[in-house]
């Protein structure tokens, strides 16, 4: 099954005169994003070659060392492996990175500006990382109307619009996909005009309010959002877009990482909405509704104060340290009032009861459609 580092390999020598920017290469360049391009790529509007980029990169990391690591985003940076040789990527330029995590204001933002050889240029967003901070912002999408990393992301998208004259596109996987989105929906207007498209890989939607906004209507058009068959993550809150659903050789949860979407040719596969991701859907979405903000937000902060009690930042360094992270969740639970901890279980209920019920719902219809199908009987042979 072909996947992106497939067609860099057919097809990454083919230049975009020939084969203008298309889906494919957006996932590439949202995958791309989570590098560490950390002392390599500058913060400022001084380029630098992908050669270059590569080369710096690869003398402080070994490809051993990215295969072995089981983060679904280790991976990213072999892409560059064929990046580098072909003629659609190899005179890539890449500038403005930052990567920034504000632990008091819960807000994780990494980005990266590249400059393609058709005249354009590619905003990424990097999606969640492995960061505690990272992971309860995207649980904040639920409650706020704005994070700060979104509004940091606005600020970024502004900065790269003045400064840049040429066509942009912006987008991301996960979290850098909602970012995209959010930042092209409320920049400044000169920039926004300047965006040809929006690429949302798999990132979850919105609080009603913002998609209800003018400034996102307005948007909508030029958003293209592309999730996997069984997507979890795309289909929370609100988008209102048309998603385009694609085929993952991945199951479940696991068909977020965008390495797993299947590629023919220079298209992705094509696929319905598996029955589980329809299932998913409508259990996450009943559940959703029937909080309000002020419990969304002490659902989260309940889940997530005896994971921050660890005093850890990643959730890698809590694997690793599994004894004396599960120590400090427990010794933090029994803080938790206890009329928290039955709300949280209140909740968790009324999630398996709701999925309980959507998943009867489905089987149902499923039976009555089936019946429906079958030719009737000739009385005779009764």
């Amino acid at each position: 099954m072909a996947t992106i580092f497939d067609y860099l390999e057919w097809r990454g020598d083919v230049p975009f005169s020939a084969d203008p920017f298309q889906e494919v290469d957006n996932l590439v360049l949202a995958e791309l994003v989570y590098t560490d391009f950390s002392g390599i790529v500058p913060s400022d509007g001084t380029e630098i070659t992908l050669q270059d980029a590569f080369d710096t990169y690869f003398r402080t990391h070994s490809r051993e060392e990215l295969l072995a690591d089981k983060s679904f985003y280790s991976k990213c940076p072999l892409l560059m492996d064929e990046m580098v040789k072909g003629g659609r990527f190899g005179e890539m330029k890449l500038s403005r990175y930052i990567d920034e995590i504000d632990v008091r204001r819960e807000a994780q933002i990494s980005a990266v500006t590249f400059r393609l050889s058709d005249g354009t240029a590619y905003v990424a967003f990097r999606g969640t990382d492995g960061s505690l901070v990272g992971w309860k912002e995207d649980f904040n999408f639920s409650f706020l109307s704005e994070t700060k990393g979104q509004s940091r992301a606005i600020q970024y998208l502004n900065r790269i619009g003045a400064k840049l004259d040429c066509p942009l596109r912006v987008g991301g996987h996960s979290k850098g996909g909602n970012l995209a989105v959010y930042a092209s929906a409320f920049c400044e207007p000169a920039v926004r005009e300047k965006i040809l498209t929006v690429y949302s890989n798999d990132g979850p939607g919105f609080k009603q309010e913002t998609t209800d906004s003018d400034e996102y209507m307005q948007l909508l058009p030029k958003i293209v959002s592309i999730i996997p068959d069984t997507s979890i993550i795309g289909l929370l809150l609100s988008s209102k877009s048309t998603h385009r659903v694609v085929k993952s050789s991945a199951s479940g949860i696991l068909q977020h990482d965008g390495l797993t979407w299947q590629v023919h040719r220079n298209r992705f596969v094509e696929a319905p909405l598996s029955p589980a991701g329809e299932l998913i859907h409508k259990t996450m979405g009943a559940w959703l509704e029937q909080m309000d903000d002020e419990t969304r937000q002490s659902f989260t902060d309940t889940v997530f104060f005896p994971i921050e009690a660890t005093g850890m930042d990643t959730f890698s360094e809590i694997s690793d340290q599994k004894w004396k992270s599960v120590e400090a969740m427990l010794d933090a639970v029994k803080q938790i009032p206890k009329e928290k901890q039955k709300e949280v279980f209140r909740l968790l209920g009324q999630l398996g009861q709701i999925g309980t019920q959507a998943a009867a719902a489905y089987l149902s219809d499923l039976v009555k459609g089936k019946e429906s199908e079958e030719p009737p009987q000739d009385e005779q042979t009764v």
